[in-house]
């Protein structure tokens, strides 16, 4: 696979010339987060439509997710503050609808609401200071780079975040796990496979029982591990809720993904073609939600419920008897363009299946959650 040439294609050929192969988590991180040439950091991004998000297709999104965070709150004992972690808030679209939703739906929630937005791009955190700055100026959000350092009583949240993660890849191959690293030759960017970096890549798939067939390709997360025990470290009471596409252990590594799950968008057209524009397409693989269950309960966070996107925000729908599919003052047209955007997030074959939903919680008993009720 060809590069295009881009300013961060010349970087990474140097790079690996004067150090050597580098491995796909190394280069994804690159590719995502470099601090000036990254697809998420760099300060010369347009509005992007490489991809729609949940929040795209429709406000309702958010307002269901009030409307559970609201039900959140109330099981940790309706505390003031309440601490709505946002982490990777991106532009603020999704902390705009659950904000607004709350200010039009849930007046006391709001008020005890302090809603922390997390962001490492610059450049995005300047545009969450323009989309929030009505609710900042009611004293409701806090903009950062990083998770606050504590947080007494509340949720961290976030909605395709894992996703974007950096992965490492791995081959098996004649019953031995190898690793592929990026290399560099006369036609630019390319893959070989190699020695593991780490001893922590054959552990995962052990820890979780998963050997894969020969010849399968996959992807390992290793960066979700300490994302999770910070996040669970940081909370005192409260939960923590993850949105993102992906399965549990046995479905990401089963016969279906033998090529893996790891995609370049650009334009709204997915392929396999890592290596072309370095910086400017997103690169993203499926969340392994077993392992998160897992490392997040060695760190103090027990399952709360774990559902398709399909269920939860049909649950979440029901327990509000619809009433979030429509805001005052609207007609019937727009009425029925809501409930038809709503499908789109529900649709099985769309974003309803492909988005799972966990929950985690810590230092309160088992809470019951409306939007993992059983529809």
């Amino acid at each position: 696979m060809r590069a295009d040439p881009t300013p961060l294609t010349g970087i990474l050929l140097e790079r690996i010339r004067t150090h050597g192969p580098i491995t796909f988590a190394e280069y994804m991180d690159a590719c995502l987060y470099h601090p000036e040439l990254g697809y998420y950091t760099r300060a010369d991004q347009q509005p992007r439509r490489d991809y729609f998000t949940s929040v795209d297709v429709s406000p309702i999104f958010g307002r269901l997710l009030a409307r559970q965070f609201h039900e959140m709150w109330q099981q940790v004992g309706r505390p003031a503050p309440f601490c709505l972690v946002e982490a990777g808030a991106g532009t603020g679209g999704l902390a705009k609808q659950i904000l607004d939703g709350a200010v039009e739906s849930l007046g006391e929630f709001y008020r005890a609401l302090r809603y922390a937005a997390v962001e490492r791009s610059a450049v995005r955190r300047a545009t969450l200071a323009c989309v929030l700055e009505s609710h900042a100026t009611e004293g409701r959000v806090t903009i950062s780079a990083d998770l606050p350092g504590e947080i007494p009583q509340g949720c961290i949240f976030s909605n395709e975040l894992l996703d974007a993660l950096p992965v490492h890849r791995v081959l098996q191959e004649n019953g031995v796990l190898r690793e592929f690293y990026v290399a560099c030759g006369n036609d630019g960017l390319f893959e070989q496979a190699g020695a593991l970096s780490s001893p922590a890549l054959a552990e995962y798939f052990v820890e979780q029982g998963i050997t894969l067939q020969d010849g399968q390709q996959a992807e390992v997360c290793l960066e979700a591990r300490p994302w999770i025990e910070e996040a669970s470290h940081k909370l005192g009471r409260g939960l923590v809720l993850t949105i993102d596409y992906g399965h549990p252990a046995r479905e990401l590594y089963d016969e279906r993904h033998m090529h893996g799950t790891l995609l370049a968008y650009a334009r709204h057209r997915a392929s396999e073609d890592y290596f072309r524009a370095p910086g400017e397409q997103d690169l993203t693989a499926h969340v392994n939600f077993t392992a998160l269950e897992k490392w997040g309960q060695r760190s103090g966070l027990l399952r709360t419920g774990f559902t398709s996107q399909s269920n939860f925000l049909l649950a979440l729908a029901r327990h509000s008897q619809f009433m979030d599919l429509q805001s005052e003052g609207t007609n019937e047209q727009q009425q029925a363009r809501a409930r038809l955007l709503f499908k789109t997030l529900i649709y099985p074959e769309g974003m309803g299946e492909t988005f799972q939903v966990l929950a985690q919680h810590k230092g309160i008993g088992s809470p019951h959650l409306a939007g993992f009720e059983p529809l």
